[in-house]
Protein backbone atom coordinates (compact mmCIF):
# COMPACT_ATOMS: atom_id res chain seq x y z
CA UNK A 1 0.00 0.00 0.00
CA UNK A 2 1.28 2.90 -0.67
CA UNK A 3 2.27 5.58 2.22
CA UNK A 4 0.08 8.48 2.36
CA UNK A 5 1.45 11.78 1.06
CA UNK A 6 1.91 14.17 4.17
CA UNK A 7 0.52 17.92 3.81
CA UNK A 8 3.11 20.87 3.76
CA UNK A 9 2.14 23.83 5.85
CA UNK A 10 0.78 26.97 3.64
CA UNK A 11 4.32 28.88 4.45
CA UNK A 12 6.35 25.42 3.24
CA UNK A 13 4.75 25.07 0.05
CA UNK A 14 5.00 28.88 -0.71
CA UNK A 15 8.50 28.63 0.02
CA UNK A 16 9.16 25.30 -1.97
CA UNK A 17 6.82 27.07 -4.96
CA UNK A 18 9.40 30.63 -4.74
CA UNK A 19 12.45 27.98 -4.67
CA UNK A 20 11.46 27.27 -7.92
CA UNK A 21 10.83 31.06 -9.88
CA UNK A 22 12.92 33.29 -10.80
CA UNK A 23 12.53 36.49 -12.69
CA UNK A 24 12.16 36.34 -16.54
CA UNK A 25 14.21 37.75 -19.53
CA UNK A 26 14.49 41.19 -19.84
CA UNK A 27 12.43 43.17 -22.38
CA UNK A 28 12.79 46.55 -23.94
CA UNK A 29 9.94 48.27 -23.64
CA UNK A 30 9.02 52.04 -24.59
CA UNK A 31 8.74 54.80 -21.10
CA UNK A 32 4.58 54.73 -21.63
CA UNK A 33 4.40 50.85 -21.52
CA UNK A 34 7.11 50.62 -18.61
CA UNK A 35 4.15 51.50 -15.46
CA UNK A 36 4.10 48.40 -12.63
CA UNK A 37 7.09 47.14 -14.39
CA UNK A 38 10.36 45.71 -12.68
CA UNK A 39 13.32 46.90 -13.70
CA UNK A 40 15.91 44.49 -14.90
CA UNK A 41 18.76 46.59 -14.93
CA UNK A 42 20.02 49.96 -12.75
CA UNK A 43 19.90 52.86 -14.29
CA UNK A 44 22.69 55.70 -14.17
CA UNK A 45 22.11 58.84 -14.45
CA UNK A 46 22.98 60.72 -17.86
CA UNK A 47 22.96 64.08 -16.74
CA UNK A 48 22.48 65.83 -13.75
CA UNK A 49 18.91 67.05 -12.13
CA UNK A 50 18.80 69.73 -11.94
CA UNK A 51 21.06 70.72 -15.49
CA UNK A 52 21.93 73.94 -13.91
CA UNK A 53 21.48 76.16 -11.00
CA UNK A 54 18.32 77.60 -11.18
CA UNK A 55 15.67 79.75 -8.95
CA UNK A 56 13.21 78.02 -6.56
CA UNK A 57 11.07 81.32 -6.25
CA UNK A 58 9.98 84.45 -8.68
CA UNK A 59 12.37 86.97 -6.87
CA UNK A 60 15.57 88.76 -7.32
CA UNK A 61 19.05 87.23 -8.20
CA UNK A 62 21.65 89.27 -6.37
CA UNK A 63 25.52 89.17 -4.80
CA UNK A 64 25.06 88.72 -1.24
CA UNK A 65 27.84 90.86 -0.34
CA UNK A 66 25.95 93.80 -2.22
CA UNK A 67 22.71 93.65 0.00
CA UNK A 68 22.03 95.71 2.68
CA UNK A 69 18.75 96.59 4.33
CA UNK A 70 16.54 98.96 2.89
CA UNK A 71 19.50 100.18 0.50
CA UNK A 72 18.49 100.06 -3.09
CA UNK A 73 19.84 98.43 -6.39
CA UNK A 74 18.86 99.01 -10.32
CA UNK A 75 17.13 95.74 -11.99
CA UNK A 76 19.07 95.35 -14.98
CA UNK A 77 16.99 92.68 -16.97
CA UNK A 78 14.22 90.12 -16.22
CA UNK A 79 15.46 86.73 -16.90
CA UNK A 80 12.65 84.22 -17.20
CA UNK A 81 12.68 80.43 -17.43
CA UNK A 82 13.95 79.05 -20.90
CA UNK A 83 15.71 82.57 -20.92
CA UNK A 84 18.99 82.41 -19.86
CA UNK A 85 20.92 85.36 -18.95
CA UNK A 86 22.69 86.11 -21.55
CA UNK A 87 26.03 88.52 -19.78
CA UNK A 88 27.20 87.51 -15.66
CA UNK A 89 24.86 89.47 -12.81
CA UNK A 90 27.20 92.72 -12.61
CA UNK A 91 28.26 93.80 -9.19
CA UNK A 92 26.14 96.07 -7.18
CA UNK A 93 23.06 94.95 -9.52
CA UNK A 94 19.86 92.77 -9.10
CA UNK A 95 18.05 90.98 -11.63
CA UNK A 96 14.40 89.81 -11.73
CA UNK A 97 13.75 86.00 -11.98
CA UNK A 98 11.21 83.57 -12.31
CA UNK A 99 10.96 80.38 -11.02
CA UNK A 100 12.91 77.90 -12.96
CA UNK A 101 15.03 80.28 -14.73
CA UNK A 102 18.77 79.89 -14.38
CA UNK A 103 20.63 81.90 -12.02
CA UNK A 104 23.12 84.06 -14.21
CA UNK A 105 26.74 83.34 -13.43
CA UNK A 106 27.64 86.04 -10.67
CA UNK A 107 24.75 85.70 -8.41
CA UNK A 108 24.60 83.86 -5.04
CA UNK A 109 21.71 84.44 -4.03
CA UNK A 110 17.75 84.84 -4.90
CA UNK A 111 15.37 86.74 -2.93
CA UNK A 112 12.10 86.35 -3.34
CA UNK A 113 9.74 88.99 -4.26
CA UNK A 114 7.38 89.18 -1.56
CA UNK A 115 10.57 90.33 0.44
CA UNK A 116 11.20 93.07 -2.04
CA UNK A 117 9.64 96.67 -3.01
CA UNK A 118 10.92 97.80 -7.01
CA UNK A 119 10.68 101.13 -7.67
CA UNK A 120 11.47 102.92 -10.68
CA UNK A 121 13.94 100.28 -11.92
CA UNK A 122 15.67 99.86 -8.36
CA UNK A 123 14.80 97.64 -5.73
CA UNK A 124 15.49 97.34 -1.86
CA UNK A 125 15.13 94.13 0.33
CA UNK A 126 13.89 93.61 4.00
CA UNK A 127 16.52 91.69 5.07
CA UNK A 128 19.87 89.92 3.97
CA UNK A 129 19.61 86.77 2.07
CA UNK A 130 22.05 84.10 3.00
CA UNK A 131 23.80 82.82 0.61
CA UNK A 132 23.05 80.14 -1.96
CA UNK A 133 19.01 80.77 -0.77
CA UNK A 134 16.58 79.95 -3.00
CA UNK A 135 18.91 78.42 -5.66
CA UNK A 136 18.15 74.84 -6.29
CA UNK A 137 22.22 73.61 -7.31
CA UNK A 138 23.15 71.66 -10.39
CA UNK A 139 22.82 68.07 -9.37
CA UNK A 140 21.36 68.43 -6.29
CA UNK A 141 18.02 66.13 -7.07
CA UNK A 142 20.21 63.44 -9.03
CA UNK A 143 24.11 64.09 -9.70
CA UNK A 144 25.52 62.95 -13.09
CA UNK A 145 26.73 59.31 -13.42
CA UNK A 146 24.56 58.51 -9.78
CA UNK A 147 22.56 55.59 -9.32
CA UNK A 148 19.20 56.84 -10.21
CA UNK A 149 17.15 53.67 -10.21
CA UNK A 150 18.84 50.49 -9.20
CA UNK A 151 17.90 46.95 -10.81
CA UNK A 152 14.36 45.43 -9.20
CA UNK A 153 12.68 49.22 -9.01
CA UNK A 154 8.90 49.21 -9.57
CA UNK A 155 8.22 51.66 -11.77
CA UNK A 156 5.38 54.01 -10.59
CA UNK A 157 4.54 57.86 -11.88
CA UNK A 158 7.48 59.29 -9.94
CA UNK A 159 10.10 56.99 -11.59
CA UNK A 160 8.57 57.09 -14.99
CA UNK A 161 8.91 61.53 -14.41
CA UNK A 162 12.88 60.55 -13.26
CA UNK A 163 13.28 58.28 -16.34
CA UNK A 164 11.81 60.67 -18.73
CA UNK A 165 13.56 63.90 -17.20
CA UNK A 166 17.01 61.57 -17.87
CA UNK A 167 16.07 61.45 -21.07
CA UNK A 168 15.05 57.20 -21.13
CA UNK A 169 12.52 56.76 -23.07
CA UNK A 170 13.71 52.71 -23.69
CA UNK A 171 13.26 51.06 -20.43
CA UNK A 172 14.50 47.00 -20.09
CA UNK A 173 12.24 45.69 -17.38
CA UNK A 174 11.51 42.06 -16.92
CA UNK A 175 9.27 40.26 -19.08
CA UNK A 176 5.42 39.74 -18.34
CA UNK A 177 4.38 35.55 -17.91
CA UNK A 178 2.38 33.95 -20.15
CA UNK A 179 -0.20 32.18 -18.09
CA UNK A 180 -2.49 29.31 -19.69
CA UNK A 181 -5.72 28.14 -18.05
CA UNK A 182 -7.16 24.71 -18.28
CA UNK A 183 -10.22 23.50 -16.60
CA UNK A 184 -10.63 20.37 -16.16
CA UNK A 185 -13.93 18.05 -15.32
CA UNK A 186 -16.94 16.25 -17.27
CA UNK A 187 -19.56 18.01 -15.61
CA UNK A 188 -17.97 21.63 -16.77
CA UNK A 189 -19.99 23.42 -19.79
CA UNK A 190 -18.43 27.26 -20.97
CA UNK A 191 -20.43 30.44 -19.56
CA UNK A 192 -22.40 30.83 -22.55
CA UNK A 193 -24.16 27.50 -22.09
CA UNK A 194 -27.24 26.38 -20.81
CA UNK A 195 -26.23 23.65 -17.95
CA UNK A 196 -28.01 20.35 -18.50
CA UNK A 197 -28.72 18.61 -15.07
CA UNK A 198 -25.40 17.41 -13.20
CA UNK A 199 -23.45 20.21 -15.55
CA UNK A 200 -22.15 23.66 -13.80
CA UNK A 201 -20.84 26.81 -15.42
CA UNK A 202 -17.04 27.23 -15.70
CA UNK A 203 -16.65 29.96 -13.64
CA UNK A 204 -13.31 28.95 -12.45
CA UNK A 205 -11.63 30.64 -15.52
CA UNK A 206 -13.38 33.65 -15.46
CA UNK A 207 -12.31 34.28 -11.96
CA UNK A 208 -8.42 33.58 -11.91
CA UNK A 209 -8.89 35.57 -15.45
CA UNK A 210 -9.91 38.60 -13.48
CA UNK A 211 -6.83 37.85 -10.78
CA UNK A 212 -4.46 37.58 -13.66
CA UNK A 213 -6.19 40.51 -15.07
CA UNK A 214 -4.36 42.19 -12.03
CA UNK A 215 -1.06 41.05 -12.62
CA UNK A 216 -0.74 42.13 -15.83
CA UNK A 217 0.05 39.00 -17.24
CA UNK A 218 -0.47 37.45 -20.70
CA UNK A 219 -3.32 35.10 -19.90
CA UNK A 220 -5.53 32.57 -22.20
CA UNK A 221 -8.21 30.21 -21.68
CA UNK A 222 -7.84 26.61 -23.48
CA UNK A 223 -11.02 24.66 -23.53
CA UNK A 224 -12.31 22.22 -21.00
CA UNK A 225 -10.74 19.05 -20.82
CA UNK A 226 -12.80 16.11 -19.90
CA UNK A 227 -12.21 13.89 -17.17
CA UNK A 228 -9.82 11.35 -19.05
CA UNK A 229 -6.30 11.09 -20.01
CA UNK A 230 -6.64 11.31 -23.51
CA UNK A 231 -8.30 14.41 -23.36
CA UNK A 232 -6.06 15.56 -20.68
CA UNK A 233 -2.36 14.95 -21.64
CA UNK A 234 -2.61 16.60 -25.40
CA UNK A 235 -4.56 19.94 -23.15
CA UNK A 236 -1.62 19.77 -20.79
CA UNK A 237 1.17 19.73 -23.61
CA UNK A 238 -0.45 22.22 -25.57
CA UNK A 239 -0.56 24.24 -22.65
CA UNK A 240 3.47 23.75 -21.91
CA UNK A 241 4.18 26.79 -24.15
CA UNK A 242 2.79 29.51 -21.58
CA UNK A 243 5.54 30.48 -18.37
CA UNK A 244 2.56 29.38 -15.94
CA UNK A 245 -0.29 26.82 -16.32
CA UNK A 246 -3.23 27.01 -13.67
CA UNK A 247 -5.40 23.89 -14.19
CA UNK A 248 -8.00 23.56 -11.98
CA UNK A 249 -9.72 20.17 -10.74
CA UNK A 250 -9.21 16.73 -10.49
CA UNK A 251 -6.26 17.30 -8.07
CA UNK A 252 -7.69 14.81 -5.27
CA UNK A 253 -8.56 11.38 -4.60
CA UNK A 254 -11.68 10.82 -6.84
CA UNK A 255 -11.94 7.65 -9.34
CA UNK A 256 -11.97 10.51 -11.65
CA UNK A 257 -9.09 12.74 -10.86
CA UNK A 258 -6.27 12.06 -13.52
CA UNK A 259 -4.60 15.16 -13.04
CA UNK A 260 -1.62 14.05 -11.22
CA UNK A 261 -1.36 11.06 -13.88
CA UNK A 262 -1.87 13.38 -16.76
CA UNK A 263 0.81 15.54 -15.22
CA UNK A 264 3.37 12.62 -15.08
CA UNK A 265 2.97 11.72 -18.61
CA UNK A 266 3.63 14.89 -19.86
CA UNK A 267 7.41 14.58 -17.38
CA UNK A 268 6.10 16.73 -14.90
CA UNK A 269 8.07 16.66 -11.75
CA UNK A 270 5.67 17.00 -8.57
CA UNK A 271 7.16 18.96 -5.64
CA UNK A 272 3.97 18.65 -3.60
CA UNK A 273 0.56 17.56 -3.74
CA UNK A 274 -1.55 18.95 -0.23
CA UNK A 275 -1.57 21.60 1.94
CA UNK A 276 -3.05 21.52 5.38
CA UNK A 277 -5.23 24.69 5.20
CA UNK A 278 -8.85 25.08 4.70
CA UNK A 279 -10.12 25.75 1.72
CA UNK A 280 -7.70 24.40 -0.45
CA UNK A 281 -6.11 21.22 0.88
CA UNK A 282 -5.56 19.64 -2.43
CA UNK A 283 -2.99 21.59 -4.75
CA UNK A 284 -0.34 20.26 -6.62
CA UNK A 285 2.61 22.32 -7.78
CA UNK A 286 5.15 20.87 -10.51
CA UNK A 287 7.64 21.67 -12.84
CA UNK A 288 7.58 21.00 -16.42
CA UNK A 289 11.08 22.08 -17.82
CA UNK A 290 10.67 21.00 -21.79
CA UNK A 291 10.39 22.66 -24.35
CA UNK A 292 10.58 25.41 -21.14
CA UNK A 293 10.94 25.80 -18.03
CA UNK A 294 7.22 25.60 -17.24
CA UNK A 295 5.27 26.16 -13.41
CA UNK A 296 2.08 24.00 -12.78
CA UNK A 297 -0.21 25.08 -10.51
CA UNK A 298 -2.95 22.34 -10.35
CA UNK A 299 -5.86 24.18 -8.34
CA UNK A 300 -8.58 22.44 -6.42
CA UNK A 301 -11.72 22.77 -8.39
CA UNK A 302 -14.56 24.29 -5.49
CA UNK A 303 -14.31 27.83 -6.53
CA UNK A 304 -13.24 29.34 -2.96
CA UNK A 305 -10.66 27.29 -2.82
CA UNK A 306 -9.13 27.96 -6.38
CA UNK A 307 -9.25 31.84 -5.26
CA UNK A 308 -7.46 31.23 -1.80
CA UNK A 309 -4.75 28.91 -3.37
CA UNK A 310 -3.91 31.42 -6.12
CA UNK A 311 -3.77 34.06 -3.93
CA UNK A 312 -1.39 32.63 -1.29
CA UNK A 313 0.97 30.37 -3.85
CA UNK A 314 -0.12 31.84 -7.75
CA UNK A 315 0.29 35.10 -6.92
CA UNK A 316 3.57 35.37 -5.02
CA UNK A 317 5.12 33.55 -7.59
CA UNK A 318 4.13 35.93 -10.23
CA UNK A 319 5.46 38.90 -8.83
CA UNK A 320 8.43 36.76 -8.91
CA UNK A 321 8.35 36.38 -12.61
CA UNK A 322 8.08 39.51 -12.52
CA UNK A 323 10.98 40.44 -11.00
CA UNK A 324 9.87 41.37 -7.27
CA UNK A 325 11.96 40.39 -4.49
CA UNK A 326 11.04 36.71 -3.23
CA UNK A 327 11.21 38.18 0.39
CA UNK A 328 8.53 41.19 -0.82
CA UNK A 329 4.78 40.27 0.59
CA UNK A 330 2.34 40.02 -2.12
CA UNK A 331 -0.27 41.47 -0.05
CA UNK A 332 0.07 43.93 2.72
CA UNK A 333 -0.84 42.21 6.60
CA UNK A 334 -2.67 44.09 8.80
CA UNK A 335 -3.67 43.32 12.72
CA UNK A 336 -7.58 43.31 12.90
CA UNK A 337 -10.60 42.64 15.35
CA UNK A 338 -13.04 40.07 14.70
CA UNK A 339 -16.58 41.19 14.66
CA UNK A 340 -17.96 38.11 15.14
CA UNK A 341 -16.62 34.94 16.93
CA UNK A 342 -15.05 32.01 14.76
CA UNK A 343 -14.51 28.56 15.23
CA UNK A 344 -10.86 27.79 14.16
CA UNK A 345 -10.60 24.43 12.68
CA UNK A 346 -8.54 21.76 14.52
CA UNK A 347 -5.51 20.70 12.44
CA UNK A 348 -5.42 22.99 9.35
CA UNK A 349 -5.07 26.76 9.12
CA UNK A 350 -8.34 28.09 7.78
CA UNK A 351 -8.26 31.09 5.64
CA UNK A 352 -11.39 32.86 6.25
CA UNK A 353 -12.73 35.02 3.39
CA UNK A 354 -13.84 38.50 4.71
CA UNK A 355 -14.94 42.13 4.69
CA UNK A 356 -12.25 44.74 6.56
CA UNK A 357 -13.58 47.84 6.89
CA UNK A 358 -12.01 51.14 9.03
CA UNK A 359 -13.60 51.82 12.02
CA UNK A 360 -15.67 55.89 12.08
CA UNK A 361 -14.43 57.01 15.11
CA UNK A 362 -11.09 56.60 17.19
CA UNK A 363 -9.17 54.60 17.52
CA UNK A 364 -9.91 53.72 13.48
CA UNK A 365 -9.39 50.04 14.45
CA UNK A 366 -9.90 47.63 11.47
CA UNK A 367 -12.95 45.31 11.48
CA UNK A 368 -12.78 42.08 10.03
CA UNK A 369 -16.30 40.45 9.10
CA UNK A 370 -16.16 37.01 8.01
CA UNK A 371 -18.34 36.44 5.27
CA UNK A 372 -21.51 34.35 6.00
CA UNK A 373 -20.47 31.37 3.84
CA UNK A 374 -17.36 30.17 3.90
CA UNK A 375 -17.89 26.64 2.11
CA UNK A 376 -15.57 25.51 -0.06
CA UNK A 377 -18.00 25.81 -3.50
CA UNK A 378 -19.88 28.30 -2.88
CA UNK A 379 -19.53 31.37 -5.12
CA UNK A 380 -21.02 33.57 -3.01
CA UNK A 381 -18.36 33.17 -0.50
CA UNK A 382 -15.74 35.43 -2.56
CA UNK A 383 -18.20 38.34 -3.38
CA UNK A 384 -17.29 41.59 -1.17
CA UNK A 385 -13.98 39.99 0.12
CA UNK A 386 -11.17 42.11 -0.02
CA UNK A 387 -9.45 40.46 3.22
CA UNK A 388 -8.03 36.50 3.85
CA UNK A 389 -7.97 36.32 7.97
CA UNK A 390 -5.52 33.95 8.90
CA UNK A 391 -7.10 31.38 11.80
CA UNK A 392 -4.79 29.37 12.96
CA UNK A 393 -6.07 25.70 14.46
CA UNK A 394 -6.88 25.04 17.74
CA UNK A 395 -9.83 23.63 20.10
CA UNK A 396 -11.52 26.65 21.30
CA UNK A 397 -13.64 29.63 19.39
CA UNK A 398 -12.16 33.27 18.72
CA UNK A 399 -14.59 35.23 20.45
CA UNK A 400 -15.54 38.96 18.98
CA UNK A 401 -12.77 41.46 19.36
CA UNK A 402 -10.12 39.29 19.05
CA UNK A 403 -6.97 40.10 17.16
CA UNK A 404 -6.02 38.10 13.81
CA UNK A 405 -3.86 38.49 11.13
CA UNK A 406 -5.04 39.43 7.66
CA UNK A 407 -4.16 39.87 4.39
CA UNK A 408 -5.48 42.40 2.47
CA UNK A 409 -6.79 42.11 -1.16
CA UNK A 410 -7.85 45.73 -1.50
CA UNK A 411 -7.07 49.23 -0.53
CA UNK A 412 -9.03 49.54 3.46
Amino acid sequence: MKPKEPALDWWSAQERILAETAPLPAETVELSCAFDRVLSESVVACRALPPWDNSAMDGYAVRKENVMVGQPLPVEETIAAGHPAKTPLAAGTARRIMTGAPVPEGADAVIMREEAHEEAGFVTFQKEPKTGQHIRKQGEDVALSALALPQGTVVGAGEIGLLSALGKLLVQVHRRPTVAIVSTGDELVPADASPAFGQIVNSNAHCLQALLARTGCDARVLPIAVDRLESLVPTFRAALSADVVLSSGGVSVGDFDFVKHALATIGATQHFAKVAMKPGKPLVFCTVDSPKKTLWFGLPGNPASALVSFELFVYPALRRLLGHAAQDAPHPKALVQLCTPVMPDRERTHFLRAFVSREKTPPFSLLAKPLSHQGSGMLSSLVGMNALLEIPPGPKPLDAGTPVEARLLATV
